[in-house]
C-alpha cells in the first residue's frame, strides 16, 4: 500500500501540531481523521496521552528500546504495538525527538470504507464497534507492524491523519486512562461526548 496518499477529502496534519505535548495533541485530535490509501477512514473519537519519562504507564518510562525506538523519533510518525500476545495498537509520536510520548488513538467513528472494514472483522454485527477500540481499529483499518514507524505527514506509506474541516469538541471529557495498571491517578483520556463508537462511556 506504499506511495499512496489517502483520498479522504482533507489537509494533511503538519508536523508542528504533533511536536508539542502529548497532554495538547490529544483533545486536539478528536474529530480529525485516520484515512488509509484504500479508501478506509474515520473519525478520532477517543485517544489516550503517553508522556515519556515522567508517565509510569508510557511504554517509554524506563528509557529506550528496540520496542519502542520509533516513540524516541520525529513527532508525527506512527508507533504500532502489539499486546496481550494478539492486537495491535496505534500511535502518534509527540513532542520532541528523543521524548518518547505519544497519543494511542483509542477509538475510530468509520466513515469511509465500511465494507472493507467489515470484511476485515466479519464476526461484528453492529457498524459502531468496528473501530470501538485500539485493537478493533487497527484490524478494521488493516494496521499492523508493518506500519510500525512510517512518517503519517508525508503520508506515502498509505496512511495519515486529515483535518477535514470538522473542529475538535468543546467541553471535552477527560477520564483516567483504560487498561493500566500505573498512573491510574492521571487523567489522560479524552473522548468525544456522546459518541456510540467511543470504547467505554
Amino acid at each position: 500500500m506504499g506511495h499512496r496518499r489517502p483520498t479522504w477529502p482533507g489537509d494533511i496534519v503538519p508536523r508542528p501540531f504533533y511536536q508539542r505535548d502529548p497532554r495538547v495533541v490529544g483533545p486536539e485530535l478528536l474529530n480529525k481523521v485516520l484515512a488509509c490509501a484504500d479508501g478506509r477512514a474515520g473519525r478520532i473519537v477517543e485517544v489516550e496521552a503517553y508522556v515519556g519519562a515522567i508517565d509510569p504507564a508510557a511504554h517509554t518510562f524506563r528509557g529506550k528500546t528496540k520496542r519502542n525506538a520509533v516513540m524516541f523519533g520525529p513527532p508525527g510518525h506512527m508507533y504500532v504495538y502489539f499486546t496481550y500476545g494478539m492486537h495491535w495498537c496505534c500511535n502518534t509520536v509527540c513532542g520532541d525527538d528523543g521524548e518518547g510520548s505519544g497519543v494511542l488513538i483509542r477509538a475510530l467513528e468509520p466513515i469511509a470504507g465500511l465494507d472493507a472494514m467489515r470484511t476485515a472483522r466479519p464476526r461484528v454485527r453492529r457498524d459502531r464497534e468496528l473501530c470501538s477500540g485500539p485493537a478493533r481499529l487497527t484490524q478494521a483499518l488493516g494496521i499492523t507492524g508493518e506500519q510500525n514507524g512510517i512518517d503519517l505527514v508525508r503520508a506515502r506509506d498509505g496512511y495519515t491523519v486529515l483535518d477535514d474541516g470538522m473542529p475538535p469538541p468543546e467541553n471535552v471529557p477527560e477520564s483516567a486512562r483504560i487498561g493500566i495498571r500505573e498512573g491510574t491517578d492521571l487523567l489522560w483520556r479524552w473522548f468525544v461526548a456522546g459518541n456510540t463508537n467511543v470504547s467505554k462511556p
